[in-house]
């Protein structure tokens, strides 16, 4: 910046700044550091806040195609739809706070055959994917492919919709994370099924050697066992999770999709 002399009405002559630096650069320096100097628990919440907000825009602003580009989704097998119908239902829930935890955003989209990788753990903070891997759908959804879905108990067959993470326990499958459904008459029984997500040696590359398609679960998505602490460790505790598949009873009747 360049500076240059003026009179006063006294006669004096001063030097002032030709262009002086705009009031808002002064607000945003001050801004980082009252935030440098938070304790670090508040810096967090005002972090998530701005996360929050961003994501939102993303969806307001009709960027989901450019986040859906970026992440490479399409190369990966994910449908733009399936991503679309994800990431609204993701916005809804952190909006209503029903997320507590909204690094991650997990999708797994039973439209593809049991033979891809169709489980996909998004780090939305970072916007990256952190997994892609299989996951099985139920012995009563059908063989390759997932085609029917139930909330009844003891069906053995896969539910559609969103849930949110809860706790972990140490089960028959080793280590497994509880699940609750939060769509009535679609997925809402998980809790009294016990859908959880757990390692399983029936789903992973080596089962592709020796079947035609995957393994199938009782209904829960399970995924493969080398890869299963990871996954869990990290969406437990309250992160979103979107079972998808373009059946139109859902479609229609979801009052998340549809709110």
């Amino acid at each position: 910046m360049s500076e240059g002399p003026i009179k006063t009405k006294s006669g004096k002559t001063r030097t002032l700044l030709k262009n002086p630096v705009p009031i808002s650069v002064y607000c945003l320096l001050f801004a980082l550091l009252s935030i440098s100097w938070m304790p670090l628990q508040e810096q967090t919440t005002n972090l998530a806040t701005a996360f929050s907000s961003s994501a939102t825009n993303y969806y307001k602003n009709g960027k989901t195609t450019s986040l859906y580009e970026m992440l490479s989704l399409e190369q990966r097998g994910l449908s733009m739809q399936a991503f679309e119908y994800a990431f609204k239902g993701y916005r809804q829930l952190l909006q209503e706070k029903i997320i507590s935890k909204q690094d991650y955003l997990t999708i797994c989209d039973f439209s593809q055959s049991s033979n891809k990788k169709r489980l996909y753990v998004i780090d939305m903070v970072n916007s990256i994917i952190v997994v892609n891997t299989y996951v099985a759908h139920g012995r009563n959804s059908g063989g390759e492919y997932a085609t029917r879905f139930s909330n009844r108990s003891k069906s053995l067959q896969s539910s559609l919709g969103f849930y949110v993470t809860q706790d972990t326990y140490f089960g028959e499958h080793g280590l497994s994370l509880r699940l609750s459904g939060l769509e009535e008459g679609y997925n809402d029984n998980a809790s009294q099924r016990k859908i959880v997500i757990h390692g399983a040696d029936y789903i992973g590359d080596k089962r592709l050697r020796r079947s035609s398609y995957m393994g199938r679960s009782y209904g829960c998505p399970a995924i493969p066992r080398k890869e299963c602490t990871q996954v869990i460790n990290m969406i437990k505790n309250g992160s979103c999770i979107f079972i998808y598949h373009p059946s139109t009873n859902y479609l229609h009747g979801s009052k998340i999709l549809n709110g």
